[in-house]
């Protein structure tokens, strides 16, 4: 009992003491806000690139694709066994994207994808990403009458309403441009005529141009020089659709007010031209208008910048990847959805061994082997700012390891009596170290609570922060998170407490020694 009631009073009476109980908890409540912070974005990071691809992707790298794909597919089903939840073909073929935006022409280089609308969302995540809710619930292809701007907040009018009163808006300013074109020649065609009849009869003043030839010829055009009648209403029809990556189309800025705005080259219901190669020996370009009907967000700015989704049958069209005899169609990859908790890399494996690389022109790789240098580097990340920021409760370690060679010193006297008294060198040796202890989890609890309440209110000390300073923690403009994820996680949270109580108890043991070996008689007469 004695020890405690030491312990105890040790710790009230002692300021040095409270400067060691603040390191403890400094790097008690450091770690855990670090920590909880690297696996928010961790977990978001994992969710995002798992959501956007499937478990293990078969890609074809010939240039005419994946022949006979129904076989290939039976065959992994075969392989694959139960484990096998979902599949979906597509063909992917670099292009180049063209968006008339004002009279100018935007260039992107993007990915394109032929997807299946009825498989593809079910062996990854690319419907939720969609900004239509009804494109959310089943992918289509088809142009929606409205509903963008209800989804997304200060998005632009879209759909087949803004189409048509775009088409409308063109078609009345083209037919004012040709009916002004149309002026300029007749009043160039009369002045020519006049400067005629002024050389046959002497100079004239001041010709008036009739107004029954203004109102005649000049107004008299029905805007088409052709004579022939445009057969696609963009009114009323449009392009095989397109669902564009929103960062391909879009870009964010700030306003004079200061506040981030995103700015739309096009938006669903615009029309975009892409070009990209065919599939024969001796590739050609295929240049084809596409009608953007969707725009996908997924918070990567890899993929939401490079990647524009099309129907997989039109794409095995206009790359002529159908045999015109069989009526066979190629593909490029093969997606795979994965029963949960099956073992991808065993699957990867198998089919490795089914379709070899020295035989086949295909390259097997699961979602973190696509990913793996990304997924490495954050866990080298997380790995190194946890040996740096232990060092902090090791500092008080150090700390603590003084103050208990001072106490020792100080308390000399009083060991002395002690062990006069009889209490044997364990009995004063585990003062010390229940002194260590309590320090320990004196420490460590209150950074516990401490750091879980700056977790649980990250994002509103994160504004206060960004008034205080002026500047943004997080930069709308760059990241595509609007508040900072967070994961506090029990396991880390037991570990990085017992760390800390283990570093202030094994502080305290080489004073603890010291004075357990301390004769009474000398240390008496050392007073």
């Amino acid at each position: 009992m004695y020890r405690l009631l030491l312990c105890f009073r040790y710790l009230r009476t002692r300021y040095i003491a409270l400067a060691s109980i603040i390191s403890v908890t400094l790097g008690v409540a450091t770690l855990i806000v670090v920590n909880s912070v690297m696996s928010g974005f961790s977990v978001e990071m994992h969710e995002r690139l798992h959501g956007l691809a499937s478990d293990i992707l078969i890609e074809c790298h010939a240039s005419g694709g994946m022949p006979e794909p129904e076989e290939h597919l039976a065959e992994i089903k075969r392989i694959v066994g139960d484990d096998l939840v979902g599949s979906s073909m597509s063909v992917h073929v670099p292009s180049m994207l063209g968006i008339d935006f004002n009279g100018q022409l935007i260039t992107r280089h993007v990915n394109l994808v032929g997807i299946d609308a009825e498989t593809y969302d079910k062996v990854s995540h690319f419907g939720r990403y969609l900004i239509h809710p009804e494109n959310q619930e089943q992918v289509s292809f088809d142009l929606k009458n409205d509903g963008f701007a209800e989804a997304r907040e200060g998005f632009p009018a879209s759909g087949w309403h803004y189409r048509k009163a775009r088409v409308a808006y063109e078609k009345a300013l083209d037919q004012e441009r040709k009916r002004i074109a149309e002026m300029d020649r007749a009043v160039t065609r009369l002045e020519q005529e006049s400067r005629d009849r002024s050389d046959a009869d002497g100079p004239t003043i001041g010709r008036m141009i009739p107004a029954e030839m203004m109102g005649g010829e000049m107004l008299s055009g029905n805007g088409n020089n052709d004579g022939e009648m445009d057969l696609f209403d963009a009114s009323h029809e449009q392009y095989p659709g397109i669902i564009l990556g929103i960062s391909t189309c879009s870009n964010k800025l700030r306003d004079e007010s200061g506040n981030v705005r995103d700015h739309y080259y096009c938006r669903p219901g615009d029309d975009v031209r892409l070009m990209f190669p065919n599939a024969s020996e001796t590739p050609k370009v295929v240049n084809q208008k596409f009608t953007v009907v969707d725009l996908y967000e997924s918070g990567m700015s890899e993929y939401d910048s490079t990647f524009a989704f099309v129907r997989l049958d039109h794409l095995q069209e206009f790359r002529g990847m159908i045999d015109p005899i069989s009526g066979g169609k190629s593909i490029t990859t093969i997606q795979l959805k994965l029963a949960e908790g099956a073992n991808l890399n065993l699957v990867r494996d198998a089919l490795r061994a089914r379709f070899p690389p020295d035989t086949f022109a295909y390259s097997i790789q699961t979602w973190r082997d696509m990913q793996g240098p990304l997924l490495a580097a954050v866990r080298l990340e997380t790995t190194i700012l946890n040996i740096l920021l232990f060092l902090i409760i090791a500092v008080a370690g150090f700390g603590i390891l003084a103050t208990f060679f001072m106490i020792v010193v100080e308390k000399t006297r009083d060991i002395g009596t002690l062990k006069a008294l009889g209490a044997s060198g364990g009995g004063v040796m585990s003062i010390f170290l229940s002194y260590g202890l309590l320090l320990g989890m004196v420490g460590s609890g209150v950074g516990l609570i401490g750091g879980i309440l700056f977790v649980q209110n990250i994002n509103e000390i994160a504004g206060v922060i960004e008034k205080i300073t002026g500047q943004e923690v997080f930069d709308p403009t760059v990241y595509y998170f609007t508040e900072i994820p967070t994961i506090l996680d029990p396991f880390t949270m037991c570990w990085v407490m017992a760390g800390a109580v283990a570093i202030a108890t094994t502080a305290s043991v080489l004073p603890a020694m010291r004075a357990a070996r301390m004769h009474p008689v000398t240390a008496l007469r050392f007073e």
